[in-house]
């Protein structure tokens, strides 16, 4: 077996099990789980009509690199959501079977296994697969944590010049997943110049970047940020994106990457070994979604709906504010964030994510320590049902 598996940690998910056994939770009340962030939204009516009408598809092979049609959505999605001048969707865009096992795959294919100290840096609190994907590579993980005294910001000092000399790949995430946070233009050009100093790739996770909270102010992206600062091709800069959280359709697995073309010409030679191609029928509703921007904007109403009531319900129990983006709340806890959701859990049948999960102890702290992610996916009188149990619990503390 391959060694580096020995090295994998169990998944958050796998960690809460683990936490809440053998506990019996107060039948008293409803289950209601606000710890995994899959949307709870309806899928669109459209999507699931042209997903059936194209089932006769599948009765042939799909080709890795996906229906031209779709690249040519995705591209004009691109460019109409980013201001982009143009992407070419032959050479720079790619199809995937969702985000997740793309994120993965990526670092197998650009990570160079001759060189045994490569490193992928992270941040801190992350999204697992970043650094499981590290780990199979055969590179080692590096975190940047991002702490609440900073608003979060990704503070590329903490790591010394000798890490960045053997970084190989970045991974980063904005809207950011616990903390719903966008990065900056600042901080996407220090990021390239770190880039170009060292010459390592970026992989940008956008899956949460259509859920966002005033029409006129939408996150920022990679891409668009390497137009703004003239980086024509988009060297050494990758972006993954998903349907799963704009369109509702978690389980269709679709999403794309797109960016720099030697990176994704490459990468496309090891997706057609990898035996990863898109579902015809899927491609065909992809398609018709990424076509579409009326459902994204309801879509966006719901959250907007949702996170106007808990956070009104929460002030003056806990420290919250609005995220930039995202779906999740990251909220302070007045005792150990683990306690807090095994308690939460126990006495009022509610199921959080302890933020510790969702991070490594990195230059000498934990910083999801004492923070829970709510995630706000269900429907709205479930949200509030489960803060006004929070409130209780916080009250009882």
């Amino acid at each position: 077996m391959n060694p580096n598996l020995d090295r994998l940690q169990p998944y958050p998910f796998q960690k809460l099990n683990k936490l809440f056994e053998g506990i019996e939770p107060e039948p008293a009340f409803s289950s209601i789980n606000l710890h995994i962030g899959e949307p709870k939204h309806a899928t669109p009516d459209f999507i699931r009509q042209v997903l059936t009408d194209n089932l006769a598809k599948m009765a042939h092979y799909p080709t890795t690199a996906g229906a031209r049609s779709l690249r040519t959505s995705i591209g004009t999605w691109l460019m109409r959501r980013y201001q982009l001048s143009g992407i070419d969707p032959d050479t720079q865009i790619l199809p995937v079977n969702g985000s997740r096992e793309a994120l993965f795959s990526f670092a197998q294919a650009v990570i160079d296994p001759s060189f045994s100290e490569a490193i992928v840096v992270c941040p801190n609190p992350f999204y697992q697969i970043y650094e499981g994907a590290a780990l199979l590579a055969g590179a080692m993980p590096y975190f940047l944590n991002t702490l609440p005294q900073n608003n979060f910001v990704l503070n590329y000092a903490q790591l010394p010049e000798v890490v960045w000399s053997r970084t190989q790949l970045v991974y980063v995430c904005s809207p950011a997943n616990p903390t719903g946070r966008v990065m900056s233009k600042d901080e996407w050009r220090q990021l390239f110049e770190l880039s170009d100093r060292h010459g390592f790739i970026i992989a940008s996770d956008e899956c949460y970047a259509e859920i966002y909270f005033d029409e006129n102010v939408r996150p920022l992206g990679a891409l668009e940020a390497a137009h703004h600062f003239g980086r024509s091709g988009f060297s050494r800069l990758v972006v993954f994106s998903s349907l799963s959280k704009r369109s509702n359709v978690p389980g269709m697995r679709s999403g794309f990457v797109a960016g720099d073309a030697a990176i994704l010409k490459q990468f496309l030679l090891y997706r057609t070994y990898h035996g990863s191609a898109m579902n015809p029928a899927v491609q065909a509703a992809s398609e018709a979604a990424w076509d579409d921007e009326l459902h994204v904007i309801e879509n966006r109403r719901l959250y907007r709906e949702k996170f106007a009531a808990v956070i009104e319900l929460l002030r003056g129990t806990l420290q919250v504010s609005m995220p930039d983006a995202a779906f999740y709340l990251w909220i302070k806890t007045p005792i150990s964030d683990i306690e807090f959701a095994r308690q939460l859990y126990r006495d009022y049948n509610v199921k959080v994510l302890p933020g510790s999960y969702l991070a490594r102890y990195a230059h000498g702290i934990n910083p999801g320590e004492n923070f829970v992610r709510i995630a706000l996916v269900a429907p709205l009188a479930e949200c509030v049902a489960a803060v006004e149990r929070i409130k209780m619990l916080v009250s009882s503390l």
